[in-house]
C-alpha cells in the first residue's frame, strides 16, 4: 500500500487563473493536505478513543495526485457550432475543461474528440437562461483494468438522439474503447444531472472493472468510486480486517455494486448484500455469478428497512454499512446495536456523520480507524472504521 506522500505542489492553470476552484486545496503540498484531514478525522473521533490509544488510527493511505480520477461530468457550455465541455467559472464564463488534470491523459484526449463530436452531430447545447436547446451533460466513466468507456449523453428529450446516432459510428470505430453509449432524458429546467430514462445506443450496457482480481460492473446510475487506485486499497484492507474475524455470515448495507462484499466474500461465507439501486444490484449479481459464489444474496431494498425486518436469530456474524455522506442513521445505529453481531465494518464518505452515528451504536468500541485519501485537493476523504463487539 501506498503510505508515502510526496510533498509537492501540483500547479493547476483553472485554479491559478480563477476559471475552476474544485480543488480548494491544491495549492498544499500533498503532506499537509493529508495531515490536515488527519487531524480532522482524529478530532471528530476522539470522543469514541480510549486513552492512550492513538495507536488505533492506522497510517493513511494515498495515490497519485493527478491522472486519478475515472469520471468526468461535463457541462455542455457554447453553440452547436463551438461548444464547450467543462463548467460555468465563478465570474460566469464557460470554461473547458478537458486538460484537468484529475483526468488520465487518454481521458482528456477523448474529451476533446467529444467536443468535436457535439459539433460535427450539431447538437444545441442546453441555455439554462433562455430554457432551450438539447444537450445538457456528456458523462464519461473510464475502467482502469482496459481503459475502456462508459459515455453517457444528458438530452432535454429525444429530439437529439437522431443525430448522436449518425455520428456515433465514426466515433466508435475511432475509438473501440468506447464500450457502453446511452442517452439520459432529463426534461427538468433544473440543475438536475440526470432522469429517469436511459436509452441504450450499444449492446453493451454494463463497463467492467476488476478492483483486487475481483470483477465489478458499472452502470450508468449506479455508484461507483472515482478514484480507482485508492479504492482498491480500501476494498483490499476491508478484506483483510474482516478475514480476522473469520465470518460464516456477513450483510453488506448500502452495498452498491457490491465492492466490499464481494472482497471479503468465499464459498464458505453466506454474503447479503442490500442496495435501493436495482441497477446496482444487478451488477453485484453479475460479479457473484462471475466469481462463482452461490451462497450469496443481493436484493434492491432500502437497508434501515431491511435490518428492521429481521430478528435477532437472523443476525450474521458481521455487519458491512457504507452509507452515502448522510450516514446510517439512529434507527439502523440502534438496529445494529440490536443484532450484536461480533463486529462492524463502518465505510464512511462523510467523518461527520460517522461521529454523530458513533453516537447511537452501543456495546463496541473501536479498534481501527485508517483514513484513505479518494479526493485529493480537496476536504473530502473516506474512512474505515472496525468496531467490535464489548
Amino acid at each position: 500500500m501506498n503510505t508515502v506522500i510526496v510533498n509537492t505542489v501540483k500547479q493547476c492553470d483553472y485554479f491559478n487563473q480563477g476559471q475552476c476552484l474544485s480543488c480548494r486545496h491544491i495549492q498544499l503540498p500533498m503532506a499537509q493536505q493529508v495531515a490536515a484531514k488527519s487531524q480532522i478525522l482524529q478530532q471528530l473521533l476522539t470522543p469514541f478513543i480510549p486513552a492512550n490509544s492513538a495507536e488505533l488510527f492506522l497510517p493513511p493511505i494515498t495515490g497519485d495526485d493527478s491522472g486519478f480520477r475515472n469520471k468526468a461530468k461535463m457541462v455542455v457550455l457554447g453553440a452547436a457550432h463551438e461548444p464547450v465541455l467543462g463548467i460555468i467559472s465563478p465570474s460566469g464564463e464557460a470554461v473547458n475543461l478537458c486538460d484537468c488534470l484529475l483526468y488520465p491523459t487518454d481521458m482528456q484526449t477523448l474529451l476533446h474528440r467529444l467536443t468535436r463530436f457535439v459539433q460535427q452531430a450539431g447538437i444545441p447545447p442546453y441555455r439554462v437562461d433562455k430554457a432551450k436547446g438539447e444537450l445538457k451533460f456528456i458523462l464519461l466513466t473510464r475502467s482502469q483494468v482496459r481503459g475502456e468507456y462508459l459515455l453517457r449523453f444528458v438530452l432535454r428529450s429525444t429530439n437529439g438522439i437522431e443525430r448522436i446516432e449518425r455520428e456515433l459510428p465514426t466515433l466508435l470505430a475511432e475509438y473501440p474503447q468506447i464500450k457502453v453509449v446511452s442517452v439520459n432524458i432529463q426534461p427538468v429546467h433544473m440543475a438536475i444531472l440526470e432522469g429517469d430514462e436511459e436509452i441504450f445506443l450499444t449492446e453493451n450496457t454494463r463497463l467492467e472493472e476488476r478492483f483486487n482480481h475481483v470483477p465489478l460492473f458499472i452502470r450508468p446510475k449506479s455508484f461507483f468510486q472515482t478514484n480507482p487506485q485508492v479504492a482498491a486499497q480500501l476494498y483490499q484492507t476491508a478484506r483483510e480486517w474482516v478475514a480476522e474475524f473469520s465470518p460464516v455470515s456477513l450483510w453488506d448495507l448500502f452495498c452498491g455494486v457490491g465492492g466490499f462484499g464481494l472482497h471479503c466474500a468465499s464459498k464458505d461465507i453466506k454474503l447479503t448484500g442490500i442496495e435501493i439501486e436495482a441497477e446496482a444490484i444487478a451488477c453485484a449479481q453479475m460479479s457473484a455469478q462471475m466469481m462463482g459464489l452461490e451462497n450469496v444474496q443481493f436484493m434492491a431494498l432500502d437497508s434501515t428497512d431491511f435490518a428492521k425486518g429481521k430478528s435477532a436469530a437472523d443476525k450474521p456474524d458481521l455487519i458491512i454499512v457504507n452509507p452515502p455522506r448522510r450516514g446510517i442513521g439512529e434507527a439502523l445505529c440502534q438496529s445494529l446495536s440490536e443484532f450484536s453481531p461480533k463486529a462492524i465494518l463502518y465505510s464512511s464518505c462523510n467523518p461527520k456523520t460517522l461521529a454523530k452515528d458513533l453516537e447511537h451504536i452501543k456495546g463496541y468500541h473501536l479498534t481501527k480507524v485508517q483514513l484513505f485519501d479518494l479526493f485529493p485537493h480537496t476536504e473530502h476523504f473516506e474512512v474505515l472504521a472496525m468496531l467490535v463487539k464489548n
